[in-house]
Parts: structure tokens; sequence; C-alpha cells
């Protein structure tokens, strides 16, 4: 897998295979067969990185993607998009406001050209969301769907990122909708956020803004796709070490750790807490609630050999900034000898985070006995 896209249904493919299995007519999910409500393709940042990493550590070049984008314009294009805003902003008939808005939506999922406009038009974000923010709007739970879902397709094409970012209203909206609106729509503000989080200068603002806790809080209560688009949205944000402290404190910490408890979202959950593990103050947190015997299990019994990395990487910084927990780790070491199969088995990096765990061990039971 190169480019990694996420379908509607939430599964992740490689671009190519997933455009020439749309393009040949089907509009299901290969792996779930679920019927797809859209056919929008949106990059996976979080499974592009894994995919760096590891070819990065074993010395394989990763080719640099194609640019997907479709910047050419018509005239009739520029002119739809011009008559649908004037029916939003300006139209008196509440009926034809609510059919312009989801039009918007339809052309913006279906024409990956027309999501260009924008660029044409950066204050036309505003204006839409003013427009939908009408007493008569603003409680119709179908238009602020469409609205999040128009952001979500516009979002989608690189350029509009820092548009929408720069907008006024847009993040505010788009996290008003992660707190209050149908399922659906709370799992597209997710996967708007995971779209312009792709930006740092937008990290920066989406954390500012207080998205750290609805996105946690749909972690923890949402539909099985909306938890993946928030997984994936947190993630993504917690690249800016200023965005680790606020998921910390938005409570991050016990919703993953109960998701691998769970055997839910087990592989998302543990690359966030990867992820965290380099924060003093998110380790302390991993560690007094529970985090060495939920990564311990995950290193002898999970399959996934990723999934071990990152469980056995928690553990490293767990041992490394808190001495307390190291008696835990041996007991379970001499029982089970999960850490030294790993350091000959794993991959690279949980080779050398395993046999690092193990000369701790060794240098504290030294010491230990020295001083007694």
């Amino acid at each position: 897998m190169r480019d990694p896209v996420v379908l509607a249904s939430g599964q992740t493919y490689d671009r190519r295979f997933i455009q020439e299995w749309l393009s040949a007519g089907n509009r299901t999910c290969p792996q779930t067969q679920q019927v797809l409500s859209n056919t929008i393709l949106i990059p996976n940042h979080l499974v592009r990185s894994m995919i760096a990493q590891w070819c990065t550590e074993n010395g394989i070049a990763l080719s640099p993607l194609e640019n997907q984008e479709e910047d050419l314009v018509t005239n009739n294009e520029r002119k739809s998009f011009s008559e649908l805003f004037d029916r939003i902003s300006s139209s008196s008939n509440i009926s034809e406001k609510r059919q312009a808005i989801k039009d918007l939506r339809l052309l913006t999922k279906r024409n990956s050209s027309f999501r260009a406009v924008i660029g044409e038009n950066p204050d036309s974000i505003s204006q839409m969301i003013s427009a939908v923010s009408n007493p008569e709007l603003e409680s119709n739970s179908e238009v602020l769907e469409d609205t999040v879902t128009t952001i979500l397709n516009l979002s989608i094409h690189e350029s509009n990122k820092k548009i929408i970012g720069d907008d006024t209203k847009a993040i505010t909206f788009l996290i008003s909708a992660l707190q209050s609106g149908t399922m659906e729509a709370r799992s597209n503000a997710a996967a708007a956020i995971f779209s312009l989080s792709a930006l740092d200068s937008n990290k920066a603002k989406i954390g500012e803004s207080g998205a750290m806790r609805p996105l946690v809080d749909l972690l923890e209560h949402g539909s099985m796709t909306a938890k993946k688009d928030a997984a994936s949205a947190i993630f993504s944000l917690c690249k800016l070490h200023e965005n680790k402290s606020r998921a910390t404190k938005s409570g991050v910490i016990d919703v993953v750790l109960k998701a691998i408890s769970d055997e839910s979202l087990t592989d998302e959950s543990l690359t966030i807490l990867a992820l965290l593990s380099s924060d003093h103050e998110t380790v302390e947190e991993i560690g007094e609630t529970g985090g060495v015997p939920c990564m311990l299990h995950i290193i002898k019994d999970d399959q996934c050999k990723r999934n071990k990395e990152n469980a056995v990487a928690v553990l490293f910084s767990i041992c490394m900034y808190d001495r307390t927990k190291l008696r835990e780790v041996v007991e379970d070491e001499n029982l089970n000898g999960s850490l030294a199969w790993l350091a000959q088995n794993g991959t690279s990096r949980a080779r050398r985070k395993a046999a690092g765990i193990l000369d701790k061990l060794k240098r504290s039971i030294h010491k230990t006995h020295y001083s007694c």
C-alpha cells in the first residue's frame, strides 16, 4: 500500500485499487459489502505515516504521491457555484435554501474540479455558515449534516485546507457540529477536522478552539465509523506537541485503554498511545491507569507486529519515566518472557525498545542487589 485512503465505510484501501473498483461501477465496500453513502476518498495520513516510518526503518524509498488535484475550473462551474450561493445567502424561501445546500453537498462530492472554485471565492465558507445560522435552519439536523459534509468535501482539495482553516467561522462550526449534530454529522465533522489538520497551522487553531474534548467523546461513544474518524483526527492533531496535553486533559488515555481492553479499535488506540508516549505527563497517566498490564497483554497475545511494536514503545516510555512500574514488568517477564521473545522476533523498532526495557530491568535488578 502506497497511497492509503479512507472509504465512506471507514475501511482503508490503496487509492489505485479502490479507484479501479469504483470506476468499474461498484458502489459497495469490498471488505464489508456495505452500500456506500458516497465515493469520496479521504487520504489516511495516519496509515501513510506508519508506512513512511516502516520504509525509513527498513531502508526503502517511498516515492512521493502524485498530485490528485484537478484545478481546471470551467465557466459553467463558476456560474453554478455563484447561483447556488445566491440561493443559499439571498433567498427568502427556506425550502429553497435547504435544497441549495443539499445541491452544494452533492456537487462538491461528485465533482472534484468544482471543489477548486472555493479558491476563487474564499468568503463563501463564512457566507454559507452564516446562512445556516438562521433560526429557521440552525435547528434542522439535515441542513447541519449537509453543511458539515460540504465543508468535508471542500477540504479534500489540498488548496482549500488553508482557506477553510483561515475562515473565522469554519472550525468553530465544525466543533459545534461535533457536539450537537446527528451521528453522521459528528462523524463527518471529525473527518473534516482530520482532513484540515494536515496543515500544522490548522492543527494549532483546531486544538486552541477546543476540538479535543468532543473528539474524545466521539471516540468513546460514537458509531464505529465515527470512532475511526475521531481516532484519525486525534492522532493527526497530536502530532503538534501542544495538542498532546490537550488530549490527555480531555480523557483520551482512559478511552483508548478501554478500547484496547474491549478489543475495539485496538490498532488506532495503540497508535495514539505510542504518539502520546513522548510526553512525560501523558506517560505518567498511562502508567497510573492500568497501562502496564494492558501493554504487556498486547506484547504477549496480539498477533499484529505493528500493535506489538506500538505497545512496547509505550511500555518503554513508562519504564524510562517511572521506575515504580519496573517490578510489574519484571514479574511478567519472568513468567512469560514476552520481551525477550520480542527482542529477537519483533520489527526493528520493537526489537530496539524491547532490548532497551530488558537492559533497564537488568540494571535495576543489579542496583537492588548491590544496595542490599
